[in-house]
């Protein structure tokens, strides 16, 4: 039998993903496994969605949708991204995808030529390698500053970049270190991608989960407009993360091409979760700040338990990750020693690029919090 297509060879198996499957299975021997790697808030999405969603499902609302969106979903989107971000876009422009993943992987394939550059800000998200991976591209890794959280800091991006890139992908705030990247990071960014006539994807999936800090859209600044393709969703801010919904907006000819790959493959989001979506951005704010609130005191708690056993990092400013060094670059076998041994689920900073951290989700209860650090403190 012949072999598997190039561009699945090319990728590894998730490593969050083997770390979630090992912790299953001890949890399936009644093991007490603090889960520290998790990438979902663990709220349950605010009522007043799920009642919109049920009383779209009692309307009947089961059928396709057009295939960018139901028009109130892509007018509410285009909305909140005027007022919000400063983008200057209309309904036409956005496209409805099931779940941010989605739309990253819809503009990647649809902007990634074979060997074409594509620049990581490492740490960056597994999944970034993966797609750029798929679609041909060769990935140039750029480690961000370690004494700024993993902002881009003291880096010089321009010796990173040239006339040769492609892409580059910019996520902020930050999974897995929560960094947020200032407006002069940001600017520096714009000036090199308009020199170099590159692309970039923003990802600001976690543009609610902030404390601080300001968040600032790339695609709003000047020059920016026709060069970036703006992504987020609801599985973060509005912990809709079983709901699969997500939106990107990109210029006409790119989003011409990726409705293309979007119309072949998914068809359309879920009628019933777009009305949540509408919902989740015209209906009340506060269960938002509220969970927001909750996660900065639970970040509180990791810094503080964290310097408690000796290991001092910078706050980070958004998301609900830390990225917290430990004394090995082995990272991976040690995730899987501290599963083991301590029943605490982390995850291996390489699995980012860069080695010789773990990823702590706080995306868990305070006391778990503290119980999970305590009991990996010999590792750290």
């Amino acid at each position: 039998m012949s072999k598997f297509s190039d561009s699945v060879e090319r990728v590894e198996p998730s490593a969050t993903l083997r770390i979630s499957d090992l912790a299953g299975e001890l949890e399936a021997e009644g093991k007490d496994v603090v889960d520290l790697s998790v990438g979902e808030p663990d709220f349950t999405t605010p009522e007043h969605i799920r009642t919109e969603a049920k009383a779209s499902l009692d309307r009947g609302e089961t059928g396709y949708t057009p295939s960018a969106g139901i028009p109130d979903l892509r007018e509410a989107i285009a909305h909140k991204l005027r007022e919000d971000n400063g983008l200057s876009v209309d309904r036409d422009e956005v496209v409805v995808t099931p779940g941010a993943k989605q739309a990253l992987f819809e503009t990647v394939f649809s902007l990634v030529r074979d060997g074409d550059e594509v620049v990581l800000l490492d740490p960056a998200w597994v999944s970034y390698e993966a797609m750029v991976k798929m679609a041909g591209g060769e990935l140039n890794r750029v480690t961000l500053d370690a004494s700024t959280g993993f902002t881009v800091g003291n880096v010089d991006l321009a010796e990173h970049v040239s006339d040769e890139t492609r892409l580059m992908i910019v996520n902020t705030p930050s999974n897995p270190t929560g960094a947020v990247f200032s407006r002069e990071e940001l600017e520096e960014i714009r000036d090199l991608a308009v020199d170099h006539d590159f692309w970039v994807i923003s990802d600001e999936i976690y543009e609610e989960i902030i404390y601080g800090a300001e968040h600032h859209s790339l695609g709003a600044m000047d020059s920016m407009s026709g060069r970036t393709v703006t992504v987020n969703g609801f599985s973060k801010s509005y912990a809709m993360t079983g709901w699969r919904l997500g939106y990107y907006v990109a210029p006409d000819g790119l989003r011409e091409q990726s409705s293309k790959v979007h119309s072949h493959s998914v068809s359309c989001a879920t009628s019933f979760a777009q009305r949540g979506g509408v919902a989740a951005i015209d209906g009340p704010q506060e269960p938002v700040e509220e969970m927001v609130e909750a996660f900065e005191s639970r970040r509180d708690t990791l810094v503080d338990t964290l310097a408690d056993v000796g290991v001092e990092m910078p706050k980070p400013q958004g998301a609900f990750y830390a990225f917290v060094p430990v004394g090995t670059d082995d990272d991976a076998a040690l995730c899987e020693k501290i599963l083991q041994e301590e029943h605490v689920a982390t995850t291996p900073g390489s699995a980012f690029g860069v080695p010789g951290y773990v990823r702590l989700s706080y995306a868990a209860s305070e006391e778990r919090i503290v119980e999970g650090v305590e009991r990996m403190s010999p590792y750290l």
